[in-house]
Parts: structure tokens; C-alpha cells; sequence
């Protein structure tokens, strides 16, 4: 099946020259997998944007959030002959037993007229707080229901991936929650309407040892408090999504069913779009589901990057027949792409 996308003419859209840093010693190493939404007649995009301390010949420097300090960050500064630090992964580094990022994520925003091209403001919006945030916040989804905005994103520390909530309603101030998932968790899209009185959201629990990574659907009375956990997705031996499946961002409304953009990643790594679609009335159902990608790595952008091959959208707009989404190309810039609905819907199979 040919790439159902139609990708903007000048992607990317949104690349690392393009963000300021948050504080000077630091760099703006990825931008990447942003939220999206309309607000005041804008299309805006919640970018994380993953920063680091310039490594040097000798050593390998670790930005970490800290509170204690003046900046809110210290740079732990690792020798690269040290025989407690293994350093084979350039995003993940082991030190006397402990798992480091060699970056640290925050979310910002940015503002378009047209749905292409965008300013990103000087500022981060939201950082990370307090131990469960220490290695920052990352790949927030926004959901809409009235004049509030549901704000999820992953929360990163030693202790683990867990899903932080908050929302707002002018896109200045946040309300923040506080985590409503524990690790190993991620990838938690809120539906943007209530279905019997009761919030839903997808979300994606992760084990190594037994099971695998597949999406599960929750139910809230409040949006905070979360249960009646199904598993609705599983990876699929031998096809795209073999290795791993998660969640996009809020599930789209049809006269068909609700129809989820999901991401999945084969054996080698290499990170496409599907399609699922959900009852409308009993989402734990799934009625069809892509058998092949709708979109996968084929721009030079999305092959080549900080981890190649790799398309991962958490942010969309709708408008009619268009879904518009807004993704991370190779964990490294921005871009977009125009899909029909329509088509996609044409394109799954009962499942």
C-alpha cells in the first residue's frame, strides 16, 4: 500500500537552529514530537525540546534538573575512561548502576497563522518539577473538551517513565496534577469527549520481561483517578508494528467509530504510522485496524537523524475530511503532513 500522506512542501518545519536554548552551557540537540492544537483562531504546537551539556574529548556531560541550584540544572560531568560508565547508546548512559539520559526534555510552545510555519517562543513553557520530572518532561498529547485543555505527558527519573497530567485554559497559566500513571507508562491520550458519563483515555504500560508494548484503554470519573484497564492493541509478529505499538494523541470522531493514529516499530527499530479504529460507544472494541502503514520513513528527514527511520506523531488538528499531523522526524526536527480520513478508513481491516 503506497504512504497515504501528503507531506508539507518545506519539511521540516521546526529544526533545532530554530529553538533559543533554555539557559546558556546548553544546546538545543532535537526538536521533536510536538502536541497540537487550535486556540484563538492559531494552530499552536507543545514541542519537547531535548537539550544537552556539549560533550568534550574527556568527558561525557549529563544535564540534570535540580531544583537546589540557581539555574534549576546541574551538569554532571562524566569521564569517558571511568569503568562505571557504559556509553554505547547515545541517548541512555549507565553510571554506577544507574540509567542517565544524555539529555533533558522540556515542553514549549509555538505559534502559527496557517498551519505551516511556525515561531517557537524564546521561553520554555513547562519543565520539569520535583524527583518523578528529574530528567524532564517529554511528548506531550493535548486534548480539548469545552475551554480546557488536557495536558499529558511522560514524566522522566531515575525511578522510572510515568504519565504526568495538568491543564489549561489560556495556554499561560497550568494547573498541574501530578502523575496519574506510574512506570512504566507512556503515550496516555485523553478522548476528547466524555463516552457514558466517563472519561477515556489510551495509554501504554511496558514490561521486559513478559508481554510487550501494546496499547490499553482506561476509564476515569474525573480524569485524574484511572481504571477498568483493557488492552485493546497488541504488537504483531511479522508485520510493521511487531515490536512495539503506542498511542498518537486524542482518538478522532467518525460516523464510523473513533479512529486512533498509533505508532508501531518493527524488530529493526524502524518507527511508522497505522490506523485503529474504536466502537464509539464501547471503545474497548476494536473493529478495524491497519494492515499496513498509512505513512513510514521514505524523506530523507525521517531516515537520517538522531534515531533514524523513525516517524512518531503525538499531535494532530482536524479540519472536515483533513487530519493534519505534526510529527518527529528521526527524534530530531519537526515536520508535517495532510492525510484524508476518508482514505485512512478505506484502508483497515475488521480486526
Amino acid at each position: 500500500m503506497a504512504d497515504l500522506a501528503k507531506r508539507f512542501t518545506h519539511n521540516p518545519i521546526i529544526k533545532p537552529a530554530d529553538v533559543k536554548p533554555s539557559q546558556d552551557g546548553l544546546i538545543v540537540e532535537c526538536v521533536l514530537n510536538p502536541g497540537a492544537f487550535v486556540f484563538n483562531g492559531k494552530t499552536g504546537l507543545l514541542l519537547r525540546i531535548a537539550e544537552n551539556a556539549p560533550a568534550t574529548e574527556s568527558t561525557i556531560n549529563v544535564p540534570l534538573l535540580d531544583e537546589t541550584v540557581p539555574t534549576g540544572m546541574k551538569i554532571l560531568q562524566l569521564d569517558r575512561n571511568d569503568p562505571d560508565l557504559q556509553a554505547d547508546d547515545p541517548r541512555v548512559i549507565r553510571y554506577k548502576g544507574e540509567d542517565l539520559l544524555t539529555t533533558v526534555s522540556h515542553l514549549r510552545l509555538a505559534w502559527s497563522e496557517d498551519g505551516e510555519h511556525f515561531t517557537v517562543d524564546d521561553k520554555p513553557f513547562m519543565v520539569g518539577q520535583g524527583k518523578y520530572e528529574a530528567y524532564g518532561i517529554e511528548d506531550c498529547r493535548t486534548s480539548q473538551m469545552g475551554d480546557t485543555y488536557h495536558l499529558t505527558f511522560t514524566a522522566v527519573s531515575g525511578n522510572g517513565v510515568a504519565v504526568g497530567y495538568a491543564t489549561t485554559k489560556d495556554w499561560q497559566t497550568v494547573d498541574r496534577k501530578g502523575l496519574i500513571l506510574p512506570p512504566h507508562n507512556k503515550d496516555v491520550a485523553i478522548f476528547e469527549e466524555k463516552i457514558n458519563d466517563q472519561y477515556f483515555a489510551l495509554h501504554r504500560p511496558s514490561s521486559k520481561d513478559l508481554g510487550g508494548n501494546y496499547i490499553w484503554l482506561a476509564s476515569s470519573p474525573d480524569a485524574v483517578h484511572w481504571g477498568n484497564h483493557q488492552c485493546i492493541a497488541r504488537s504483531r509478529a511479522g508485520q510493521w508494528d511487531s515490536q512495539r505499538v503506542g498511542g498518537g494523541c486524542a482518538p478522532i470522531r467518525t460516523d464510523k467509530g473513533w479512529l486512533e493514529i498509533y505508532h508501531g516499530a518493527d524488530e529493526n527499530g524502524r518507527y511508522c504510522l497505522g490506523a485503529i479504529l474504536l466502537d464509539l460507544n464501547e471503545p474497548w472494541k476494536v473493529l478495524a485496524r491497519s494492515d499496513e502503514p498509512i505513512m513510514e520513513p521514505t524523506a530523507p528527514e525521517e531516515k537520517d537523524g538522531f534515531y533514524s527511520q523513525c516517524i512518531f506523531t503525538n499531535g494532530h488538528t482536524v479540519d472536515g475530511d483533513t487530519v493534519t499531523v505534526y510529527y518527529g522526524a528521526a527524534d530530531t526536527v519537526v515536520c508535517g503532513a495532510r492525510l484524508s480520513i476518508r482514505e485512512i478508513l478505506s484502508t483497515l481491516h475488521p480486526g
